[in-house]
């Protein structure tokens, strides 16, 4: 196993890409701190204490679900939400994100700074200078897959920004904006590897997969219908999937296409499997359902992505910037919004 491991590290650029990898195998070690702990940021103390635990929450079933992607009309107008957020200490909005998604949220190691960039953090910079009226009034918070629901519940974030998709179980958990992002479940793997995609090439073969994701859903729902592949092997953050298929301790990754091209584009040995995704998912922001009628946040957040979608130095911009190197042009924009009320 680790002479297979170290065989792919040499395509994948030899001594540098060792030490890449020792770099990344790194997001392996982090953890969502328990109630009271600091937390990996850039600055700062959150929005309130975690409870403790690393699972995220077990969603119930959604009841009467038909379009998840609805979400509530777009507002302008303030709420107590959005007050309490500008009267807190610090007047910063934080953010849940992730810090190792190539071109979704990351460090760049070459960036002096290092600070956080990518599609989200743009959006997440866009939504502060809205509500805040300064793009940098946000405080980033590193967020695990599996962690992202307790964040938001806790109150310790007041939204995730982490390329979460929306579903029906997770509306029954937390409240959801218009969907920011179109994209579907798509198999990763070597380029010498027989696997093809989402068919019987992956019988016998190890499967990673994000605690607490879609891809792990569905992984659970091939595997009831005849999928013959080991999909045990389960991690706390997408990346560390691909550290393990750069070390052959597994065959293959499950993972969103948009984050799949994004991991792709940083191992030339690697490549999406499959002509299509096997779904279609979306994307959107994530934050706690609203109590009382306390509804503004959500409903300010979808007026923000209508103003996004629609202007020269939003979505498409960005879009243009991180994404389209590993994905291409987006002949169809963002996804339309859909609105429930």
């Amino acid at each position: 196993m680790r002479t297979r491991g170290l065989a792919r590290l040499r395509g994948w650029g030899g001594a540098t890409a060792m030490a890449v990898a020792c770099a990344l195998t790194g997001s392996l070690m982090f953890v969502l701190p328990e109630a009271g702990s600091a937390v990996n940021s850039d600055e700062g103390a959150g929005a309130g204490q975690a409870s403790q635990g690393s699972a995220e929450a077990a969603p119930a079933r959604a009841e009467k679900c038909e379009d998840p992607e609805a979400s509530l009309s777009p507002s302008d107008k303030d709420g107590p939400t959005i007050e309490a957020i500008r009267n807190r200490k610090g007047k910063k909005l934080i953010v849940g994100v992730d810090q190792n998604s190539y071109r979704w949220g990351y460090r760049d190691p070459n960036n002096k700074t290092a600070a956080l960039e990518g599609f989200d953090i743009d959006l997440a910079h866009k939504i502060a200078e809205e509500i805040l009226g300064d793009r940098d009034a946000v405080l980033f918070r590193a967020i695990p897959t599996n962690q992202r629901v307790k964040a938001i519940q806790s109150g310790q974030v007041d939204m995730v920004v982490r390329t979460m998709t929306i579903t029906c179980d997770r509306k029954d958990e937390v409240a959801f904006s218009t969907a920011y992002f179109k994209t579907g479940q798509q198999v990763l793997a070597p380029k010498s590897s027989d696997i093809t995609g989402f068919n019987d090439t992956l019988d016998g073969k190890k499967v990673c997969s994000a605690k607490g994701s879609t891809a792990l859903t569905q992984l659970g729902e091939l595997k009831k219908k005849g999928l013959d592949a080991d999909i045990g092997t389960t991690v706390p953050n997408q990346l560390d999937c691909l550290v393990r298929l750069q070390l052959g301790e597994v065959d293959a990754v499950v993972t969103d296409s948009a984050l799949a091209a994004s991991q792709a584009a940083q191992d030339p040995t690697i490549e999406l499997k499959g002509d299509a995704p096997l779904n279609t998912e979306y994307y959107g922001v994530a934050m706690k359902k609203p109590e009382n009628g306390a509804d503004d946040l959500v409903r300010r957040v979808n007026q923000v992505l209508e103003d996004y979608r629609k202007s020269k130095t939003g979505w498409q911009k960005s879009y243009d910037k991180w994404l389209k190197p590993g994905l291409g042009e987006a002949p169809d924009g963002p996804p339309q919004p859909k609105y429930s009320d």
